[in-house]
């Protein structure tokens, strides 16, 4: 098999010595070229010039931005996409099961190979991009946008940093005095939510070892799952944060709103919003139109 190794030297767990043992574990049962990424959207291109020249598989060691770059790269080809847990979170490796050591996760990744654990699996689509897990839109992406104003910080002390950027976006940018979007699908119009998260899997994230699980029903296999936040009083936040801690499933009331498995949904802003896709801060928008693309990517699945 012909495979592309290829790797962000940026990333948080990424070190030469990693990337020697992982290119040499794959050189031992396939033909591999490495590739390292230079720049934002680098991935993309290098992964869709390796699904447009027979490359049978793209091996990403980095973090999620990198992953998600290189699956809207390989996205609609036949070309294989494997992840390797190279950043601080490593939130989708995780979620399809593959160890968080990026060495043993390669082991995981030769005998899926090995055993032809490829599956095709749906992603979600907004604004011309897919996504992987999930898309955040207000408080979320505000503090996703503060996390990243620090990349030296981010390296070396990722999950303290986004802590401390949830309470300094909370008490000093994020206007939470008015709703901010309103949500449309289907099955329902939520007029005044303050933060809306389109989930393409679940968890939502890892804090450590601990998911933080807020829609079980989202999986690859099928439709976007969405939960909007109706208030963000601090009671309330607390409250919802007790609940996802100690493992309870969101459910719809007064202040959550719940749905699951859509083909399209749309946020419209009351004024401009933040989002971010898979972790990558994107900017500010006034609307969004999401669908759920099925069979769009081929994917390595761990055994």
């Amino acid at each position: 098999m012909r495979i592309l190794l290829l790797v962000n030297e940026s990333a948080s767990s990424v070190t030469a010595r990693t990337r020697v043992l992982i290119q040499a574990a794959l050189a031992e049962h396939h033909e591999v070229e490495l590739a390292m990424t230079s720049r934002r959207g680098h991935a993309s291109r290098l992964a869709r010039g390796a699904a447009s020249t027979g490359t049978d598989l793209v091996a990403v060691l980095g973090g999620d931005g990198t992953l998600n770059e290189a699956a809207n790269g390989l996205a609609g080809t036949d070309c294989v996409l494997a992840p390797l847990p190279g950043g601080s979170t490593n939130v989708f490796a995780r979620t399809i099961g593959l160890d968080d050591d990026p060495l043993n996760a390669t082991r995981q990744t030769i005998g899926a190979i090995s055993d032809n654990s490829i599956q095709s699996v749906g992603l979600g689509e907004v604004a011309g991009r897919y996504f992987l897990f999930h898309c955040g839109n207000g408080f979320d992406a505000a503090v996703v946008r503060q996390v990243e104003r620090r990349p030296g910080v981010k390296r070396y002390a990722s999950h303290p940093l986004f802590l401390w950027a949830g309470v300094d976006t909370w008490l000093r940018h994020y206007d939470r005095s008015r709703p901010r979007m309103k949500v449309i699908h289907p099955l329902a119009t939520i007029d005044d939510s303050y933060l809306t998260i389109v989930l393409n899997t679940n968890p939502y994230t890892y804090l450590g070892s601990r998911p933080l699980s807020l829609a079980p029903s989202a999986t690859l296999s099928n439709g976007l799952s969405v939960i909007a936040l109706r208030t963000m009083s601090f009671q309330t936040m607390l409250g919802l944060l007790k609940d996802l801690f100690e493992g309870k499933t969101l459910e719809n009331c007064d202040a959550v709103h719940v749905a699951n498995d859509l083909s399209e949904l749309s946020i419209v802003g009351h004024s401009p919003f933040p989002y971010q896709l898979d972790g990558d801060y994107l900017g500010e928008v006034n609307q969004l139109d999401f669908s759920w693309r099925p069979d769009t990517l081929r994917l390595v699945i761990p055994t």
